[in-house]
């Protein structure tokens, strides 16, 4: 009997540890891969260096900004002054929202310009579509996200 129930127990704890796994898998939780507050790209953005451009979305990929990270948004934004690319967010928070940004649609990007792997990238704090506006990051550059603020 005592063994029955010594084997429950181990069971119940393993499947505890289980699920505490799978929820803190990247891409999963807020802020998870390497795409909340504290991270190394997070800490990459700079309000002093936030500009705003506009143009033509020639494309939108999946990407890993740096190692170690999950998939993120990108966009390749064509410009009077050539293409630029733009980094939106995480891929498990972009993807649930329903303003879609779409090859061939004109924007207006606000965020951080900021050097990646030798690449110029903005790290993008607003979005504009149209008469829509997409807020991704505050004016510190925190991710709306992050599900926390300083």
């Amino acid at each position: 009997m005592k063994r029955v129930i010594l084997v429950g127990i181990l069971s119940a704890m393993v499947m505890v540890s289980l699920a505490v796994t799978a929820v803190a898998a990247p891409g999963i939780g807020r802020g998870s891969g390497g795409w909340g507050m504290g991270g190394s790209y997070q800490r990459m953005y700079n309000p002093a260096t936030v500009e705003t451009v506009s143009g033509e979305v020639i494309s939108v990929d999946r990407i890993t900004p740096m190692k170690g990270m999950g998939t993120g948004i990108h966009l390749q934004l064509k410009t009077g002054k050539g293409t630029i690319s733009i980094h939106l967010g995480p891929t498990w928070y972009i993807e649930r929202l329903d303003a879609r940004i779409e090859k061939g649609d004109a924007i207006e990007v606000k965020g951080s310009r900021v050097t990646i792997a030798g690449e110029q990238v903005i790290i993008a704090a607003i979005v504009k579509k149209g008469d829509g506006v997409l807020k991704l990051r505050d004016d510190r550059g925190i991710p709306v996200w992050s599900g926390w603020r300083r």
